[in-house]
């Protein structure tokens, strides 16, 4: 009796073994994760990886992780598309409306989570390095409230 449990707990096992999905191309551990530079809608300083998706498609799922150096801003904006929020490491302070009021604004520790639906008003700031993850709908784009404020517009004119 015991041989035959053995053999159907054996056989359980290599289904449950082979049954497991591959993660090679769609799961990453922390020192896979690859930072390169912002695009130039984004504060020169930060950093970007994108882990899922392309956030600047017409549609389609994205997940990005952006890394900020202590005090780094974002002046106020607003984006088409719901934005989904985790604080992973440091600290964001976020501030809701068209002025950025570092007085008012809320700070948000590691493990922290915020969803901002589409054309709310709000800035941030990172406290300390800080890394969050967005993961929303594709496409990912940043309204400032304020058009001087946008460095991709600072960048065209540098470039003209």
């Amino acid at each position: 009796m015991r041989s035959i449990w053995t053999i159907v707990f054996a056989g359980v096992a290599l289904t449950v073994v082979a049954a497991q999905p591959v993660f090679s191309q769609n799961a990453f551990t922390p020192d896979q994760v690859k930072f390169g530079p912002a695009p130039p809608s984004v504060p020169a300083g930060a950093q970007l990886a994108v882990l899922e998706g392309d956030p600047s498609a017409e549609s389609g799922d994205y997940t990005v992780r952006i890394k900020m150096p202590d005090g780094y801003k974002i002046p106020p904006h607003w984006h088409p598309n719901r934005e989904n929020v985790t604080v992973l490491s440091g600290t964001i302070k976020v501030g809701m409306g068209d002025k950025f009021d570092a007085a008012s604004m809320m700070s948000f520790g590691q493990g922290s989570f915020a969803y901002l639906d589409p054309s709310m008003h709000h800035y941030a700031m990172a406290q300390g390095e800080t890394v969050i993850q967005i993961h929303g709908a594709s496409p990912f784009k940043i309204n400032y409230i304020d058009p001087a404020d946008d460095p991709s517009q600072t960048h065209a004119m540098l470039n003209k």
